[in-house]
């Protein structure tokens, strides 16, 4: 249960018992009427008494009635909050996908690109299938495992290997691309200028195929933005 919603609860106890207490306090009041007394009152002192006597009745029936309104206001007030709070679990999820925090799933492809004796896979290579991937609506990229977010970088290490978020990775290169499939197979296919046949024409080899049920994994490190602030 969410901090808001444990303070109204309680608030909602403190306030019944003390309600029910007043309640239980006229009761008592009216239970200590000494009938014997009324028994031997005059007419006139005996109605005023039996008014007294309704007033009481009625005014404990009013703080009832007050007590049942105030009930179910603190329950609307439980139900509001926690609709708020599963709207805003919602759009904190989905802003995590967005950003890379989240493991996600879903359809899509999966290109595989693999060193040759004649050609090496380089960071450009692996540069230009990431932005030919997000101009055709990928919304969410890996390779070799690791989870590509916005400030994401590829670099070659001394000719030997590629880094990608600071992590070594080795031919052959997976990356995964969730998304339209047909959007991302068509725009990865185009003849003669698409980028598939461009890297064949060089001599390096790749190849793609479509899964329905793609995982990629939760980016692992911090996502911290030093000079972006919230415009107020």
């Amino acid at each position: 249960m969410k901090k808001g919603q444990v303070t109204i609860t309680i608030t909602i106890g403190i306030v019944f018992f003390i309600l029910t207490a007043v309640i239980f306090i006229q009761f008592k009041t009216i239970n200590q009427t000494d009938i014997t007394s009324l028994e031997n009152m005059r007419e006139d002192e005996l109605r005023t008494e039996i008014s007294n006597f309704k007033q009481k009745v009625e005014e404990v029936s009013k703080e009832i009635s007050d007590t049942d309104d105030k009930i179910e206001e603190y329950q609307e007030a439980i139900n509001s909050n926690r609709e708020a709070s599963n709207i805003l679990a919602k759009e904190l999820e989905q802003q995590n996908n967005i950003l890379g925090k989240n493991d996600v799933k879903g359809s899509g492809v999966i290109i595989t690109l693999t060193d040759t004796q004649a050609q090496k896979i380089t960071p450009e290579d692996l540069r230009e299938l990431l932005n030919e991937l997000k101009t055709d609506g990928a919304e969410a990229i890996s390779i070799n495992g690791q989870r590509i977010v916005y400030d994401s970088y590829i670099v070659d290490i001394g000719g030997t290997f590629i880094s990608v978020n600071g992590e070594r990775i080795v031919s052959p290169y997976e990356v995964k691309a969730i998304g339209n499939p047909t959007y991302l197979e068509s725009g990865l296919s185009k003849k003669q200028y698409g980028y598939i046949d461009t890297k064949l024409e060089e001599g390096k080899d790749v190849s793609l195929k479509r899964e329905n049920n793609i995982l990629i994994n939760k980016y692992n490190g911090d996502l911290n933005m030093e000079y972006v602030k919230e415009v107020e």
